[in-house]
């Protein structure tokens, strides 16, 4: 067995989940265009989240693992879809491809229900795991409402919580780059034993 001290997965899972999301949300308020999101989409909040899951899974990091293989299958397949789902050429010649006027909504209803059982486990670990979950779900319910229940308002809710999400994620992943080498962050107790 070896005495090598190996990198925490988790600061480049964190990073790609934050950064992806905050730039989705940027989308949503219409500063940028969907290309940004469909690339950091496929890349490095779908792509680099696998490889940290997967990473994660060697560590024996079962919440880890969960959460960074699944929201990393969550990006790839959310650029895939609007990339495709929504291109006219392709849904004509391929229309199983097209997405239907509910689709959005119930793939993102799936995802609320997998949020919810991971911030279940993210309240055992630290408060600032518990803010970026907890943050996650309720934009989720509140995409969700938008979606399938036609309240924008609720849209522009999610948006501005899923920002809040994202800087999360990105301060959790700082304090844990951080740990090593810098002044430590702080992240809080977990908020159930």
């Amino acid at each position: 067995m070896s005495d090598t001290k190996l990198g925490n997965p988790a600061v480049v899972g964190l990073a790609g989940f934050g950064l992806t999301t905050l730039t989705l949300q940027l989308f949503n308020l219409g500063w940028v265009t969907l290309a940004p999101v469909v690339w950091l989409g496929i890349i490095f909040g779908g792509g680099a989240q696998l490889v940290a899951g997967l990473m994660e899974f060697k560590c024996g990091n079962n919440f880890g693992f969960a959460a960074f293989t699944g929201y990393g299958a969550f990006w790839i397949s959310l650029s895939l879809m609007l990339l495709f789902g929504t291109n006219k050429a392709l849904t004509t010649n391929f229309g199983a491809l097209a997405l239907g006027p509910h689709d959005l909504g119930y793939f993102l209803v799936g995802w609320t229900i997998f949020t919810a059982i991971l911030f279940v486990g993210a309240m055992r670990h630290n408060t600032a795991l518990s803010i970026v979950f907890l943050t996650l779900l309720l934009g989720f319910i509140g995409l969700d409402l938008k979606e399938l229940a036609a309240m924008p308002a609720a849209g522009v809710f999610a948006t501005w919580v899923l920002i809040v999400c994202a800087f999360s994620a990105l301060y959790l992943m700082a304090a844990n780059v951080y740990a090593d080498s810098g002044p430590r962050l702080p992240i809080g107790g977990p908020w159930m034993k």
